[in-house]
């Protein structure tokens, strides 16, 4: 990938690609269906419910039920996408997640929409910070963090046809086109978007540009970091995490999450397990996220570029200390 891609200044709200994928593919597969909590207009399936009216269940604000009939569909030959805030229709529906989903491996698509910290202005209740770390240790569910429209587009072309639950995080914030029109999304594989020696950055969602971004400013300062697009969180791709602690030597993991059990948890445990090297994990450090723009709770976390850029000198400096 060029570099130069990372500030490309053409930005995409990726909810955009996956409302007219999913169109797309329903039009192409009857057995397509889409299933809501009353939230077309976030969701931004307006259009699929009017192509296809009979393929378009709202049920309300009801999350349990919104899985459940989701899992029905599935057990009856539908191929549903059961989409919703990510803040609750994991928070709200968890046991359905994990008993109708991943126990009874149903295949249904869970698309959590406004993830991380898109809400911003709507506070703690509204940021879905925990969602990688409840979804992650559910068997048989594929958990999916997509960087850019091109990716999430790929992303959803590969769950049609997997067969078994998925869960799809998607934001709201923008983010530039980081890939080409020909990416292949394929599970357990994290492609190395910049080479480098000195550390690897691990990161994955709307984090990803600012991590090129943070790897072009540490060129500037002689330390080149390798960037790895780790968007397939289960399944991990565990070689990577052990070629990185071999070749670099530290890790530093970013994403719009809690810091406890989602991508930073996952590449520790690898870490610890096989290949100790230091390594620092970004994000929301177990704590509520306050209320304010999606600048804003970036910014007070770290998770931008001077941010990022900081955090690996600073991984650096440590690992070099006597």
């Amino acid at each position: 990938m060029k570099e130069s891609m990372a500030s490309e200044r053409e930005t995409f709200d990726c909810r955009d690609i996956f409302a007219s994928t999913l169109e797309e593919m329903a039009a192409e597969d009857p057995r397509i269906c889409a299933v809501v909590n009353d939230a077309v207009g976030s969701t931004k399936l307006g259009g699929f419910r009017r192509r296809f009216p009979e393929r378009f269940v709202n049920v309300g604000i009801a999350e349990q039920n919104m899985v459940g009939a989701s899992a029905g569909l599935a057990s009856g030959g539908m191929i549903p996408f059961c989409c919703g805030a990510s803040c609750f229709l994991t928070a709200r529906a968890m046991e359905q997640v994990k008993v109708d989903l991943g126990y009874a491996r149903n295949n249904v698509k869970l698309c959590g929409m406004s993830s991380g910290l898109a809400y911003g202005e709507l506070g703690p209740t509204h940021h879905s910070i925990e969602d990688l770390a409840w979804t992650r240790v559910i068997p048989n569910l594929s958990v999916i963090v997509p960087a850019d429209p091109v990716e999430t587009r790929s992303a959803l072309l590969w769950a049609r046809e997997h067969d078994g639950p998925v869960f799809l995080r998607l934001s709201r914030m923008p983010v530039p086109r980081l890939f080409p029109e020909d990416h292949r999304f394929i599970p357990g594989q994290a492609p190395v978007l910049r080479e480098g020696g000195d550390l690897t950055i691990f990161v994955n969602g709307v984090l990803v540009v600012r991590a090129l971004q943070a790897a072009e400013r540490l060129s500037q300062r002689g330390m080149e970091a390798r960037v790895v697009n780790m968007s397939s969180i289960t399944p991990l791709d565990r070689e990577a995490v052990l070629r990185a602690a071999r070749e670099t030597g530290a890790i530093l993991t970013v994403e719009e999450a809690s810091i406890y059990g989602g991508l930073g948890g996952a590449v520790c445990e690898i870490v610890a397990e096989e290949h100790p090297v230091r390594v620092r994990r970004m994000g929301v450090p177990g704590v509520f996220a306050p209320t304010g723009s999606e600048a804003f709770l970036l910014k007070h976390f770290g998770l931008t570029a001077e941010g990022i850029e900081t955090a690996a000198v600073d991984l650096l400096r440590s690992r070099r200390a006597p």
